[in-house]
């Protein structure tokens, strides 16, 4: 079972060093944050109030899913605050006893106007905005799995590869024809394994649109893994985490896409050889783009990023020069080297990493599949 104390804790402790009294998190239509769920369990559509003094007050839209899911210290519907966020956190700040005068901090995405309505509002309080605040920590926080995510991402992987397997065959027999073929079939077989369904919408691309990163419209009825180079990238959300996977389908490739492919797998290999406790993430970014920059290719995304609640976290695996981030245990997350070709089309092969105290895990099998 999750302690959310327990994780709440480590953020009371900062709260504590920095002066920050209550910290806001808002997880509602147009501003999604999942470190509510991460800090109480409630799925989304809430405000959560986190004080110094160690109090927890959540304040969700949905009070019969809150009495469900949430975990908090009090809970009160959003209706009695109007649904209006700054009568809200006024609201908090009295059920919370904050002190006048005290800093409350807002998330960073909160726009000028309602942060203007805050400060207006909240006179008896220093209402702090900032991007590398609290919120900031709550992402550090979040980059470092406990050992009940781990758990959850142990059998996500399972349930994952078991999905890549039945892919693999269903294309080979010429079940899975299309690109709606494909991305139908891991929605079904995902929630009858009892996931919450995919984390995010299933990118099916044929031979005709694999050229790009990210084909638009995600799938189509188009054919699926026929002659040339087909990709499929998806993930399963189980118990709230969603897995990040990508495959590559390649019939009878031209030597010019069999190239695409020998230097993805060697990119994917060279990246999974660098990863290790201390290891900086923009280094292995940088060793790959290296690889591919030898043979006059550059790959137009970055090489792999977090997972976890959402479907993009940190750390970040990129070669930017504001990457800072170094590799530790406890983080899960992608390697993902792709090429794109306008005429040759794509190739891009993602797994899941998990780093632990033992060293490195690859919690999923996907791979190229040479038909």
């Amino acid at each position: 079972m999750i302690d959310y104390q327990s994780r709440r804790q480590k953020l009371y402790d900062v709260m504590a060093r920095e002066g920050i009294a209550l910290l806001v998190i808002e997880d509602t239509e147009g501003r999604r944050d999942p470190a509510l769920r991460w800090f109480s369990g409630h799925p989304q559509d809430a405000l959560l109030y986190l004080s110094v003094d160690k109090k927890s007050l959540l304040v969700p839209w949905d009070i019969n899913m809150a009495l469900l899911y949430g975990k908090a210290d009090m809970v009160i519907p959003y209706g009695e605050f109007e649904r209006r966020p700054v009568a809200a956190a006024k609201g908090a700040a009295e059920k919370l006893k904050v002190p006048p005068g005290s800093k409350i901090e807002i998330p960073p995405v909160v726009p000028y106007p309602l942060f203007l309505d805050y400060v207006g509002s909240l006179t008896d309080y220093d209402i702090i905005c900032r991007t590398e605040g609290l919120h900031g920590e709550v992402e550090k926080l979040r980059a470092v799995k406990d050992e009940e995510e781990i758990l959850i991402y142990r059998k996500a992987a399972a349930i994952t590869n078991e999905i890549i397997g039945l892919l693999e065959k269903n294309v080979r027999t010429g079940k899975i024809r299309t690109e709606l073929d494909a991305a139908l079939f891991i929605e079904a077989a995902a929630r009858r394994r009892g996931c919450d369904g995919t984390g995010f919408t299933t990118l099916a691309a044929g031979p005709e649109r694999s050229f790009g990163i990210h084909a638009f419209p995600p799938y189509t009825a188009a054919p699926f893994a026929g002659k040339g180079l087909s990709i499929l990238d998806f993930g399963l959300k189980y118990a709230g985490y969603t897995t990040d996977v990508t495959l590559t389908f390649a019939r009878d490739p031209s030597p010019a896409q069999e190239k695409l492919l020998n230097l993805v797998e060697k990119a994917y290999k060279l990246a999974l050889s660098m990863v290790c406790n201390g290891a900086g993430a923009r280094d292995i970014a940088r060793a790959v783009d290296s690889l591919f920059g030898k043979s006059k290719k550059t790959m137009p995304h970055g090489l792999g990023h977090g997972i976890g609640l959402e479907e993009h976290e940190s750390p970040s695996i990129r070669s930017r020069g504001d990457n800072s981030w170094v590799l530790c245990p406890g983080m899960v997350f992608t390697l993902e080297p792709g090429l794109y070709d306008p005429i040759h089309g794509g190739c891009r092969l993602e797994n899941d990493i998990l780093l632990a105290d033992s060293g490195l895990e690859v919690l999923t099998e996907a791979k190229i599949f040479r038909l």
